[in-house]
């Protein structure tokens, strides 16, 4: 990642990052309106203790969707928007999208094992807690202990976004710049302290989660810049290989007969032989996305065919 690279001419808004806006919107509308009707969906949706009964597996992917008040969502939704958009348009949508819930899940895993030292070490013991001079059951409790909110995600495109632009400028508060990485590592340090602390309710170890995770994927695709299946090389030799047994099989002495020999200078050779190439690539770009099985039987035919 060049850390002097400064990307224009990018969409504002790209699709992945305007549609978690717009379910992030959606979904605390929905909450706000359903509250009227006695439907919780935060203690239906929002991550719980897994020790609780409310507990769900799938939790640890909604919890993420879910806001505790407007001012919760909004800077979210700020910083989603300030940091995501330039990851997005850089990583692309599916790497980007992959990132954020990686980040997510991991802030949410961070969240439950920091709840179960709490609880093992102080109230693994107890059948009830007392919350200010009331009895409540240790179940009880426990389903209080609900976690909401993107920040975990949002704390991952801030540490990814200080790893790719150290030396950005960062306006704290519209009015002071401070560059990239001081503002990653400031953030980093506040949140520790205020989670060892315990001084408030909100998920600091789910914020530092959040970065661990980013920080972990950042490492893989560093050390693994071309990801699974992106090495185009390898499947044209692949296909090579395959073409030429194919064509050995049954006789091996088969005689091949050379192409017309065509001069250099004729445009319209070279102008099919440049679209071939180009389809070629095409479908081996499809392939590193979504692997050899997605591809059609005609292009199945035209890569074994054009292959070179």
């Amino acid at each position: 990642m060049n850390e002097q690279y400064s990307p224009t001419g990018f969409r504002l808004l790209p699709t992945i990052v305007k549609h978690l806006l717009i379910i992030n919107v959606l979904m605390y509308l929905a909450t706000v309106t359903l509250t009227r009707f006695n439907i919780d969906l935060t203690r239906l949706l929002g991550l719980h203790f897994f020790k609780a009964s409310d507990f769900r597996i799938y939790q640890l992917l909604t919890y993420m969707f879910m806001h505790g008040n407007f001012g919760h969502l909004f800077f979210n939704m700020f910083a989603l928007w300030m940091f995501g958009n330039t990851l997005e348009n850089i990583w692309g949508s599916k790497r980007f999208l992959l990132f954020y819930m990686v980040c997510g899940i991991g802030a949410g895993l961070c969240q439950e094992l920091v709840q179960y030292i709490q609880y093992a070490t102080s109230l693994a013991d107890y059948a009830n807690v007392n919350l200010g001079g009331r009895i409540v059951p240790m179940d009880a409790y426990l389903n209080m202990m609900t976690t909401v909110g993107a920040s975990g995600a949002i704390y991952g495109l801030l540490l990814a976004f200080g790893m790719m632009f150290p030396n950005s400028m960062i306006y704290l508060y519209f009015l002071f710049p401070i560059k990239a990485k001081w503002f990653v590592i400031g953030y980093a340090v506040i949140e520790l302290l205020s989670g060892l602390s315990g001084a408030s309710n909100v998920a600091h170890f789910a914020h530092l989660g959040g970065m661990l995770f980013g920080l972990l994927l950042i490492l893989y695709w560093r050390k693994n810049p071309a990801g699974p299946n992106k090495n185009f090389r390898k499947w044209k030799e692949i296909f090579e290989s395959w073409k030429r047994k194919s064509q050995t099989k049954y006789s091996p002495y088969k005689e091949v007969k050379d192409e017309p020999r065509v001069s250099r200078n004729d445009g319209e050779y070279n102008r099919q032989k440049a679209e071939r190439e180009r389809d070629v690539d095409a479908i081996l770009d499809k392939i590193s996305k979504n692997g050899y099985a997605s591809l059609t039987q005609e292009e199945k035919e035209f890569l074994f065919k054009n292959s070179k």
